[in-house]
């Protein structure tokens, strides 16, 4: 296809559209208005004109033209074109792009000249193409007659004899030439092109082709014994193409086109498949000699192609396997061919590393072994990983060491062992006391070194067989195989509590803490890894509750009192499920002057039918250890909000009673919520209730707690930091937080005989004066106690001195009562 357009409008005067083909050496002109194609005129039309005068070509091209224009997308192939022009009897055609707009011609010589019919031509004579009645002019002949015979007899070139002994050629592009700077009365002989290039009947169409290519023509005369016996041009060339031999030879050379350009596209697939492949490829030849290598491979190796091409893979080897090893892998080779499996290799750098390898042999058709493949994968961090895993699974992740899940594994392991060697074993459930409060006070950061701390000591303490393992938190379980004796255990579980009574520092803050430990034994104890694992548990749990910082051997009274423990849940969450069993007593608050009721301690209390009444001091900590703080406290608060309503609809005048918040309670994300519809569901006035923290509810989140305190004064609840001075006491905190009352804890008013108890009371009543705060003393059980407040600001009292903790009722009948008569 012809890209550079030759075109014109169709007000273009004849003559300079012919001048323009002339000088461009083109077979046809188009015709555009608004850049549409409307019409072309080509060299065949210039035989239609009047050349008897000039004027014909003075006209514009519009009335000369030829329209429509055929057309045919760029799209289409050139198979097709080819016939079209078959069909058609047409000599050009437009070709549009993809929007329709032009974008070239096509004739009939470009087909000729590029539709590939190489070897078609080869093998065909010009006798079997060519024009057996050639149209033969004189020289003396006119222009204009010259162009009627040409259309007259349907030619697109005459021969004419310009004399006796030269021959020359006239056609269509001449006529083109000629009749825009000749008039129509010149004799055709001054005009023809000379020489007249000419081939033999029995020549190659190739070979004529190729003559009229390199000479610049378009028709060659066929000559024999020097006589014109035919004319050849390209649409005899054309024309003599037998279609399905064409297209026969067509469809084997697209056929084989596209078998090699399949054959190109897979080697090229392989090759980046190859090239991207994340696994490593080597090739060897017969020899062992390495060929080729992927990128992977030096990713791998750190060896370049140009390292490694033409040694043996022997370069690689890290030492690690001997001869017997590459013998038995190579045998696997020639006997399967092929062998899979780990290998250990070194890298450039040095580095050994794992791969995963497998070996293959590639054969030719005769059977022989041409070259080897080898593919292999790093697998070194995948060993890696696993190994990780496996740590992950039997390993505490913090301290390194054995979880439950080794311990156990060790346990079974060690009472077999025990068994089968008639020896004891003992097993020691070791639990830090007061952990909780250095993770509250410290930070976890400092708990978890803490806990590393501990289980360097405790390992320095045991023996190379001894087993150390963490069960989480701050429990550690310590296996003694292979005793000789029981008592080895005691002296082993107080080796341990002397280490960890030891100082501790962590950063810049020193303490110390303690630990409470149970120890179980084998066979004397249990028989069984679960249940000395639960012995050793009930025995830690009764060195908890006798005081702490002690061990315990374990004994059958133990576990009944673990049974026991579990009742007591059991029981404990149904009573908080149905309130059955639960009660509040209510213990006075009285000014110290006049020792007149200002208010009241609401205090939870518990009576089960099998376990008669269960004293605070055991259900409180049952009930943390079991989550049950918080249905606990709203059970407590309900109760004093609706004892507090029935005071109120009796007509009696209530005072305000403190309820006690743990500090599951008091972080509830909805507590605000939660006592605002307390008061509205009970129909409650301002002021009547109380809360009471502890300062470890407030420590380690003082920015938090200031919002919700807030919260609480302005819904009319006081409150009050209950045994100040006994937990991590700070000072700051106090001129931040809405604070009304300091509650004294009655060991400091119990031991007012220590010259330091009385420092303490000097300085926090003077504190809580000047911060306008009131002071409540606890614990105030003699007259002595009492006389000995008085030289301190303390404004109200609370002990048994002035009343011990009573039912609703009788609280009512002793307190309000006289205060309503009072009043």
């Amino acid at each position: 296809m012809h890209t550079g357009l030759l075109t014109c409008s169709p007000d273009t005067p004849l003559r300079e559209a012919a001048e323009r083909m002339a000088s461009r050496r083109c077979s046809s002109i188009l015709v555009l208005e608004h850049n549409v194609a409307v019409g072309i005129w080509t060299e065949r039309d210039s035989l239609k004109l009047d050349l008897s005068t000039s004027a014909s070509l003075d006209v514009p091209i519009r009335k000369v033209m030829s329209q429509p224009v055929r057309s045919l997308p760029q799209t289409t192939p050139v198979k097709e074109v080819e016939q079209w022009f078959r069909n058609h009897q047409c000599r050009h055609l437009l070709i549009t792009d993809d929007n329709g707009l032009p974008a070239g011609m096509v004739s009939q010589t470009d087909i000729a000249l590029k539709q590939g019919l190489e070897p078609y031509l080869g093998l065909r004579r010009v006798n079997d193409a060519m024009n057996t009645t050639p149209l033969v002019l004189p020289g003396i002949m006119s222009l204009a007659a010259a162009a009627g015979e040409l259309l007259r007899h349907q030619q697109d070139a005459a021969v004419i004899t310009c004399s006796a002994v030269q021959l020359g050629i006239i056609t269509e592009r001449d006529m083109v030439r000629v009749i825009a700077r000749h008039a129509g009365n010149t004799p055709v002989g001054e005009l023809a092109s000379k020489p007249l290039f000419s081939v033999a009947p029995g020549d190659t169409l190739l070979h004529a082709r190729d003559l009229m290519i390199d000479n610049q023509v378009r028709h060659l005369a066929v000559l024999e014994n020097n006589k014109v016996v035919g004319l050849l041009g390209f649409r005899e060339i054309i024309n003599g193409v037998e279609y399905r031999y064409l297209k026969e030879m067509q469809q084997l050379l697209q056929e084989r086109d596209q078998a090699l350009n399949t054959s190109r596209l897979n080697l090229q697939l392989a090759e980046r498949v190859i090239e991207a492949s994340l696994e490593s490829i080597v090739i060897t030849d017969a020899e062992n000699r390495i060929v080729f290598v992927n990128p992977s491979f030096t990713h791998t190796t750190g060896y370049s192609a140009e390292e490694v091409i033409g040694r043996t893979p022997a370069m690689l080897s890290s030492g690690r396997h001997d001869a017997a090893f590459y013998r038995d892998m190579w045998k696997t080779i020639n006997e399967r061919g092929y062998w899979r499996g780990e290998i250990w290799n070194r890298r450039k750098s040095g580095q050994l590393y794992l791969e995963l390898l497998t070996i293959t042999a590639i054969h030719d058709d005769d059977g022989h072994t041409t070259h080897f493949a080898a593919l292999f994968t790093d697998i070194t961090h995948i060993r890696e990983n696993e190994d990780k895993i496996r740590r992950l699974a039997y390993y505490d992740p913090l301290t390194g060491l054995p979880n439950r899940r080794l311990l156990e594994d060790r346990l079974e392991l060690a009472i077999r062992h025990a068994n089968r060697n008639k020896q004891h074993l003992a097993l020691i459930f070791l639990d830090l006391d007061h952990f909780k409060q250095v993770n509250d006070t410290l930070g976890h950061a400092a708990g978890d070194e803490l806990l590393l701390d501990v289980s360097r000591r405790i390992r320095i303490r045991l023996r190379e067989d001894d087993t150390l393992a963490r069960l989480g938190g701050d429990e550690f379980i310590v296996l003694l195989p292979e005793l000789n004796e029981p008592e080895e255990a005691s002296r082993v579980a107080q080796r341990l509590i002397d280490t960890i009574a030891e100082p501790f520092k962590i950063g810049p803050h020193e303490f110390r803490i303690g630990c409470s430990l149970g120890v179980s034994l084998y066979p004397d104890d249990a028989g069984s890894a679960e249940q000395l694992l639960h012995q050793a548990d009930a025995a830690m749990y009764q060195a908890k509750q006798e005081g702490r910082n002690d061990y315990r051997l374990f004994s059958k009274h133990m576990n009944h009192q673990q049974h026991k423990l579990l009742a007591m849940e059991t029981a404990l969450r149904y009573a908080v499920e149905t309130g059955e069993g639960l009660s509040v007593h209510y213990q006075p608050q009285v000014r110290r002057d006049d020792r007149s009721l200002a208010g009241a301690e609401a205090l939870a209390r518990w009576h089960h039918p099998d376990f008669g009444p269960v004293s605070p001091a055991e259900f409180v900590p049952l009930a943390e250890r079991a989550g049950l703080m918080v249905p606990l406290g709203m059970t407590l608060l309900n109760n004093v909000a609706s004892q507090q309503r029935r005071w109120l609809d009796q007509g009696l005048i209530p005072v305000p009673v403190s309820v006690n918040l743990s500090a599951q309670q008091f972080w509830q994300h909805n507590l605000l919520v939660q006592f605002r519809l307390l008061l509205a569901e009970h129909r409650l006035p301002a002021g009547l209730i109380g809360i009471e923290l502890t300062e470890s509810v407030l420590l380690d989140k003082q920015q938090q707690a200031i919002p919700l305190l807030y919260g609480l004064r302005e819904l009319g609840f006081s409150i009050a930091i209950d045994d100040f001075g006994t937990g991590y006491s700070s000072l700051s905190y106090l001129q931040d937080l809405p604070v009304d009352t300091l509650k004294i804890d009655r060991s400091f008013i119990q031991r007012q005989e220590s010259r330091s108890s009385n420092a303490i009371l000097a300085a926090v009543t003077g504190l809580a004066r000047e911060l306008d705060y009131k002071v409540v003393a606890e614990g105030v059980e003699t007259e002595a106690q009492m006389k000995a407040l008085t030289r301190y600001p303390v404004d109200l009292i609370q002990g048994y001195l002035t009343g011990r903790p009573v039912t609703a009722d009788e609280f009512a009948e002793r307190w309000l009562s006289k205060q309503t008569c009072r009043n």
